[in-house]
């Protein structure tokens, strides 16, 4: 953690979700002005898509189980070193994983291959991470530990698998089975490296449909934010006004001591009620250490 250059991090698994809060978060920067360093966390795989593709077909031959959830496939000792430095002095590097064919053409490279690492901007506020893997921890990492907000995005699995299904099928042309398979063969890695950072983080926003999702893979759209719940979770609810927020969010109620329940549609609000005082904070913490 960093008084003078403090580490936001948002988490989740593919297809929760945290590109929306990441829109979210931009809102609440410019608004506030805020100058934010990003990182993406497909920046930290291990392979190219080629390469990964030849790596899973070589775990298939083996009996072995290989994801881009898992450490073998991700540069975790990477994402930690650049979480540290950032802390320590207010610049770390970063790269882009480039998806499609468009953001890949336009640099000249072939889609599923990486930008060359480069500096953040200097003079920036704060950095802000999103992507799989924020507060994963191991006996050997813990990136997590420089960070100095941490959360979590996390549907319920049925939306979550719901909403990757549709971006991987309708945006990035993958097909129904390839996108099963894939989900499949990530199955041991979500257990034993996405579930747990979502006991590390300081605010799980996780959101529930109130319509039947019984079978993601049959679905023909996703759930709109009207057909949903947002459960937000604190870690450590001392000195959270739970009163305020109520008042602030229509049709919201509390359902434990820790836990404030909202509707969908207001997900947006609920987030820059909660998060723009505590990045507030964090701007004056920095600001009195830089006198």
């Amino acid at each position: 953690m960093s008084r003078r250059h403090p580490v936001i991090v948002v988490t989740g698994s593919s297809g929760a979700g945290t590109s929306t809060v990441k829109r979210t978060f931009d809102n609440i920067f410019r608004r506030e002005g805020v100058r934010a360093a990003l990182i993406e966390g497909d920046a930290f795989h291990r392979y190219s898509r080629h390469k990964m593709e030849e790596v899973i077909a070589e775990g298939d031959r083996d009996g072995k189980c290989v994801s881009h959830f898992g450490p073998d496939c991700n540069e975790w000792e990477q994402l930690e070193r650049q979480f540290r430095a950032y802390g320590e002095t207010g610049r770390c590097k970063t790269r882009l994983y480039l998806h499609g064919e468009d953001e890949a053409r336009a640099r000249g490279q072939e889609p599923g291959s990486f930008t060359p690492w480069a500096d953040t901007p200097a003079d920036t506020d704060l950095l802000f991470y999103e992507g799989l893997h924020g507060c994963v921890k191991t006996a050997q990492i813990d990136p997590g530990r420089y960070a100095d907000l941490k959360l979590g995005v996390v549907p319920i699995i049925n939306l979550e698998w719901t909403q990757k299904i549709h971006r991987d099928t309708h945006e990035r042309g993958y097909s129904m089975e390839a996108v099963a398979d894939t989900i499949l063969r990530r199955m041991p890695d979500y257990v034993h490296y996405i579930c747990p950072q979502f006991a590390e983080t300081d605010i799980n926003f996780q959101r529930v449909p109130v319509v039947d999702t019984s079978n993601p893979f049959i679905a023909r759209d996703i759930p709109t934010a009207g057909e949903s719940m947002t459960v937000i979770r604190f870690k450590n609810p001392r000195g959270i006004d739970f009163p305020y927020l109520l008042s602030m969010i229509g049709e919201s109620f509390m359902s434990r001591a820790n836990t404030i329940v909202v509707p969908g549609g207001k997900m947006d609000l609920a987030m820059q009620v909660i998060l723009t005082p505590m990045i507030l904070r964090l701007m004056e913490i920095r600001r009195a250490q830089l006198q």
